[in-house]
């Protein structure tokens, strides 16, 4: 049992910086007095071009006005602050960015000396190669297959994903603010549970509830504060909108989201089992948990790995029909030009995708339609290629190919079938995702390096 009977976690933004935190319920949520001011700022669900081209996708100002408000509120406060997956990647150029940026806000505000830690999670290549030459396995997730050196050549960038692991060893240290690499969502705020001495169960699942901030409470609202308060027994979670609550079906929603058995999600160096929970109305505005369990994994921990490699330079076409027979026989229509333009590009180190939005409601052409009662269509033509021209020129007969659809009874009319962008889109070049496993490893803390330094006046 911790020397705390009860740890209250703010968190005001399920995303941080990926759109501006609403600012009336986190100053209400401040008013409560938190024991911690703690937010994720990464995901891989934006895909694998962030990480592989190492950018971000949220604009610098609205990641730099939710900075803001934490650390004027944590420091006025005299609490610790936490951010997970810095900029949205967790690479280390966007850890040095929200670095950065705190030094600058320290300024700004005039803001006393303080302890910011941060750690990197940027994994080199060529460590990689050495473990695989080594023999050491590196597990696929989700139906992949284990990771090869072939696999590697197609990696530009890799990052680990950080555990509960170097956040204590911060707070250990002294950190006001701790800036994080990639991290499990869940355990930027378990961290701060654990070292209190807190269940492990409690406080995995603390980091589940909060992970998404008002995303686990009803009517539905994005980036409004929440606050969950852990004791021995349970986890409470409070929304802090006026106009929001923890109930037991959102909060139990939002627990078992996202996954294809809704009652387990893995966490590093183990699994939170929500089979047993029980969800519970505590009051108007808040709902009670018990009952989750936290399985360690036996044997080594293992850490989990992410990475991107780059596909090609991308460009974008736009096309709209209007014209009902082309319409009626779209499918075709993408048929001819695919044909077209291999016919023209035999050498296959491109790819070309269409997708059609209109069909009855139904979006892209993954499914075929019986009978389209729309009229209109809209195709998106993305190009993929080695270089930008050929990009651009893929794209561009992409959306030409379809006003020349030689479609069978046209009696040469011209003209019907579409109006299309003439110029193709420049868009921001191709990446896959080619590591998404898991690492054996001695020590958790074998990718993540601590710093800490002072800031403040």
């Amino acid at each position: 049992m911790g020397e705390k009977k009860q740890l209250k976690i703010l968190c005001p933004n399920g995303h941080l910086g990926f759109a501006p935190t609403k600012e009336k319920s986190f100053w209400i949520g401040a008013k409560e007095k938190p024991d911690y001011y703690c937010s994720d700022s990464g995901s891989n669900d934006i895909g694998p071009t962030p990480l592989g081209a190492d950018i971000s996708v949220s604009p610098y100002e609205w990641q730099k006005h939710d900075l803001e408000v934490m650390l004027i509120a944590s420091r006025e406060q005299g609490v610790p602050m936490i951010i997970g997956s810095a900029g949205d990647t967790g690479t280390n150029s966007r850890v040095d960015m929200y670095v950065g940026m705190i030094k600058d806000l320290a300024g700004k505000h005039n803001i006393p000396k303080f302890k910011l830690a941060y750690f990197y999670s940027d994994v080199p290549k060529e460590l990689i190669k050495k473990k695989l030459n080594e023999g050491i396995v590196i597990e696929g997730l989700d139906g992949r297959k284990n990771f090869t050196l072939e696999d590697l050549e197609k990696t530009d960038r890799i990052v680990a994903v950080a555990g509960v692991h170097p956040y204590i060893k911060a707070l250990d240290m002294g950190a006001d603010v701790i800036i994080g690499g990639r991290s499990s969502d869940i355990a930027l705020f378990a961290a701060p549970a654990i070292r209190a001495g807190f269940p492990e169960d409690l406080s995995y699942y603390l980091g589940k509830v909060l992970e998404c901030a008002s995303f686990c409470a009803e009517p539905y609202a994005a980036k409004e504060t929440v606050i969950g308060t852990i004791t021995d027994e349970d986890v409470k979670v409070t929304a802090m909108h006026p106009k929001q609550r923890c109930t037991i079906a959102s909060v139990a929603a939002h627990a078992m989201y996202e996954r294809s058995n809704p009652f387990f999600e893995y966490v590093a160096g183990g699994m939170l089992d929500m089979r047993d929970c029980d969800y519970e109305q505590y009051d108007e505005k808040t709902c009670r948990i018990t009952g989750p369990k936290f399985v360690p994994i036996e044997g080594k921990v293992k850490v989990k790995l992410e990475g991107s490699g780059k596909i090609g330079e991308r460009y974008i076409g736009i096309a709209g029909i209007r014209d009902p027979y082309t319409i009626k026989n779209i499918d075709t229509v993408l048929e001819l030009v695919r044909g077209q333009i291999k016919e023209l590009y035999p050498d296959n180190d491109y790819q070309i995708h269409f997708t059609v939005y209109g069909k009855n409601g139904v979006m892209g052409d993954l499914e075929p339609v019986k009978e389209i009662k729309s009229h209109e269509l809209c195709v998106i033509v993305e190009a993929i290629a080695p270089t930008k021209k050929k990009a651009e020129s893929l794209a561009i007969m992409g959306m030409r190919q379809i006003f020349y659809a030689r479609l069978p009874e046209v009696k040469g009319t011209a003209g019907t079938a579409a109006f299309i962008v003439d110029e193709a889109l420049p868009a921001s070049p191709a990446y896959e995702w080619t590591l998404n496993h898991i690492i054996p490893v001695d020590d958790p803390m074998e990718f993540f390096d601590v710093h800490v330094i002072e800031v403040g006046k």
